[in-house]
């Protein structure tokens, strides 16, 4: 199936795919990348890979498709498609990556040293604060551990000291020390490795930053401390560097001297400012140059895409013995003959090519590609059956039939004219907005609702249709045409919607008249009323299932299936429910008050006995005798002759008393998508395989047919639960909250009401519904002559590569 493409192709109904035929295409390949470029705008040919055993490596055209490979960052700004050159496109593209990589390069290290200053700047603006309160506590602690370990003669021994004694224990050692940042996250498990690995021989000191600051390594915003390491000897000092690369702590250099204190914060202040000017001028130049990528990349890319595909389908064609050639096959509808000889000749002139490219039809018993030129309109309707299956080629289209029967059937269960009209001003909102809508990005039930915008818009429309009918508007009957037929008898009747009604006017002329609602018997009445009408539509449209095998038959030239397939099938369905159907229209037409279960089941059980009151007709006890003798006669009718007459068929072919050369492409396909699908067309005939394959489509059948008919009774079910819960909504909320004399019960009551419609009415009725009318169309309708094997018609079209970006 492909969309509309603005007149690709002429008017058509949608009941079969469009004819095809295989053409085989020989190019010169001087000209062979201009024509391929020109059938992609035309978007109606199916390429066939001919080098299918050739790995992609292997190709004639592989490294033109791998050097098409280039992405940028793309920008919602779309300019009309200019003529650009692919090779200059590439040099380029080139040029601009290659600037683009060496800016990155520079802007991330010149980031970095900025981060590093800025950090910088932290540790000596902290560090200075605390230093020297700091190097006062380490002396302190010194003195304090000397003291306790060495005794009063050591008290004056720098803290930290080696292992070896001093020889002058009168010297001071001076303390070395280190400082930077650590992540705040690890600070406790830093103090306390440092702690072990010197044996408490340090002193640290950490002070918190108040706001998070950028780490150079990594890029990320961290919490940090700013800590500072006193230390004496080199053992220590190593130890500590270990440990601070291991923390991730960055180390910087600071002074002991307040006036170098002042002049470094001095000069990183100043680098800082410099570095930020540069880091802000190189993102000016590097956004200006994003931002002019940005303005042409659509075009850029849509080119590159074109081109790619372009070559891809280069590569899926062969190359002739002298190597001048390009050889392709491809599948076409035949209609667009004329287009596709038009753009061959155009790409030969275009291309200064003196030869020109040759188009002829090839002869073929492979089953082609399904075609179905839809609008906007019908895509959806034939999504619904592609779902379920593609139509074998030119077997009848569900599609067309689905278009009106889905939404009626979907509004049988769904009827009620408000509900419906809610529907229709939420889809007509979609509708309204198609254009904005489309170009969008949508999100997945979004994108599904508003590809079914049409779908749903006619499911309202027969949903109103059908509210009508049953007189419901959110459960409410309204005198819309015309007062009712029924009046109370006296004028003791006070209720008139209990007893004591007579009528005294025509019946009401559309629709359910007002009075059943709220009555004692309206629901018997209306159960009556949807359960006859549901098997009344259901027997109608199996037997248009039925209808369509036939027209199957006729079209495919195969007398079997309508001997014994179409013929049998119409007898047994309408004997037993197109009789039940005729009752069903009789007992309203006379109002009589038979038993239709009754004379159902007996008509099996003992068809002899007589009706008494169940007679309907004249005659019935007979036209029963022969109906039920008529559906038994055609269970072994549909069973047995077609294996004998198939087998007997195979074997005059293979005698040579049946053989018919095949003449045109037409009758070969036609031949080919024969719908019996027990070999005929090959040289193995297996009469086990065909006669169980018989047996288990008849039996298939018998049994269907009951349960299909049974199965459409869900038409009365949900539409008897969708009226019950627009009942119970209005009279145990709206009506309830109406009775109290309060404005915020009121309120309150009219908000739940509105929330119960929209939450359980309108959506999940609704998709319970579509789903019950999806299965209905799949199962009951669509396996009484639809194969739905075949496979879609996906054509080389640039356009589906702009859909794809869109």
């Amino acid at each position: 199936m492909g969309d509309s493409r603005g007149g690709c192709c002429p008017p058509m109904d949608l009941f079969r795919s469009e004819p095809m035929q295989l053409v085989q295409l020989i190019i010169p390949i001087e000209s062979a990348r201009l024509t391929v470029s020109y059938l992609g705008d035309l978007g109606l040919l199916q390429f066939k890979d001919l080098n299918s055993e050739k790995s992609p490596f292997q190709r004639t055209y592989a490294g033109q498709e791998q050097m098409l490979k280039a992405g940028l960052s793309p920008s919602a700004k779309s300019l009309a498609e200019t003529d650009v050159d692919v090779d200059d496109l590439e040099v380029k593209l080139g040029e601009l990556e290659a600037e683009l990589i060496e800016m990155n390069a520079n802007g991330e290290k010149l980031q970095r040293s900025y981060n590093e200053l800025v950090e910088y700047k932290i540790v000596l603006n902290k560090a200075g604060d605390f230093f020297p309160s700091a190097q006062q506590s380490a002396t302190a602690q010194r003195r304090e551990m000397v003291s306790s370990q060495m005794g009063e003669e050591f008290i004056e021994t720098p803290l930290l000291q080696e292992q070896e004694t001093s020889a002058d224990l009168s010297k001071q050692v001076k303390l070395g020390f280190i400082t930077g940042l650590v992540p705040r996250g690890k600070s406790m498990a830093f103090e306390r490795i440092l702690f072990r690995a010197t044996r408490g021989n340090v002193f640290l000191k950490q002070v918190p930053i108040e706001s998070p600051v950028t780490d150079p390594v990594t890029g990320e915003k961290t919490e940090k401390n700013v800590f500072m390491v006193f230390y004496s000897g080199e053992r220590a000092k190593n130890k500590i560097l270990k440990i601070c690369d291991a923390f991730g702590a960055n180390r910087y250099p600071f002074s002991e001297d307040h006036g170098k204190q002042a002049l470094m914060i001095h000069e990183v202040s100043g680098k800082i400012s410099d570095l930020k000017s540069t880091i802000d001028a190189g993102s000016l130049h590097r956004d200006y140059l994003l931002r002019t990528i940005g303005d042409q990349f659509d075009q850029w890319n849509l080119k590159v895409k074109k081109e790619k595909s372009i070559y891809h389908t280069l590569n899926m064609l062969s190359l002739d013995v002298t190597k001048k050639c390009l050889v392709a096959e491809a599948w076409g509808p035949v209609f667009a003959t004329k287009q596709i000889q038009e753009a061959l000749q155009r790409a030969s002139v275009d291309s200064n090519s003196q030869v020109g490219a040759i188009l002829q039809v090839l002869h073929t018993r492979e089953l082609p590609p399904t075609y179905f030129c839809t609008n906007k309109f019908t895509a959806a309707f034939q999504e619904i059956v592609d779902a379920y299956g593609v139509a074998k080629y030119q077997e009848a289209n569900p599609g067309v039939y689905t278009i009106v029967t889905f939404p009626f059937l979907f509004a049988v269960m769904f009827g009620d004219w408000g509900h419906g009209i809610c529907l229709l001003l939420a889809t007509l909102i979609l509708i309204v907005r198609e254009k904005k809508l489309s170009s969008q990005k949508l999100g997945d039930i979004t994108e599904m609702t508003f590809g079914g915008r049409y779908v749903i818009m006619m499911m309202s429309l027969f949903s109103i249709y059908t509210g009508f009918i049953y007189n419901e508007c959110f459960s409410v009957a309204l005198d819309l045409f015309g007062p009712s037929a029924y009046a109370c008898r006296d004028l003791s009747c006070r209720d008139a919607y209990s007893i004591g009604l007579i009528k005294v006017r025509d019946t009401y002329p559309f629709g359910v008249d007002p009075a059943w609602h709220g009555s004692r018997t309206e629901l018997p009445f209306l159960n009556s009323l949807k359960m006859k009408m549901s098997i009344l539509l259901g027997v109608a449209q199996m037997n248009l299932g039925i209808i369509l095998s036939y027209c199957n038959a006729i079209f495919f030239g195969s007398s079997l299936n309508i001997w014994f397939q179409f013929i049998p099938q119409m007898i047994f369905l309408n004997s037993l429910f197109g009789y039940l159907s005729v009752l069903i229209i009789l007992k309203w037409y006379t109002g009589s008050q038979a038993d239709l279960y009754h004379i159902m089941i007996y008509m099996f059980l003992s068809p002899t006995d007589e009706l008494g009151d169940n007679q309907l007709f004249p005659g019935q006890k007979k036209a029963q005798l022969v109906l039920l003798l008529l559906a038994l006669v055609s269970v072994p009718w549909m069973l047995l002759p077609k294996p004998f007459l198939l087998k007997r068929q195979h074997e005059n072919r293979r005698q040579g008393q049946s053989y018919a050369q095949v003449q045109t492409t037409d009758e070969t396909l036609h031949s080919e998508a024969n719908h019996d699908s027990h070999g005929l067309g090959h040289e193995e005939f297996e009469f086990s395989e065909v006669f169980v394959h018989q047996l288990i489509h008849t039996i298939e059948f018998v049994l269907g047919a009951v349960s299909n008919t049974a199965s459409y009774l869900r038409l009365w079910a949900l539409s008897l639960a969708h009226s019950q819960l627009s009942i119970v909504f209005y009279e145990k909320v709206l009506l309830l909250a109406w009775g109290y004399d309060n404005i915020v019960i009121l309120i309150v009551g009219i908000i739940i009401f509105i929330f119960a419609t929209v939450g359980v009415l309108l959506i999940m009725e609704t998709l319970s519904a579509f789903l019950h009318a999806l299965r209905l169309h799949w199962v009951e309708f669509q396996n009484k002559f639809y194969e739905g094997d075949g496979y879609k018609f996906y054509p080389f079209s640039f356009t589906m590569i702009e859909d794809e970006d869109d």
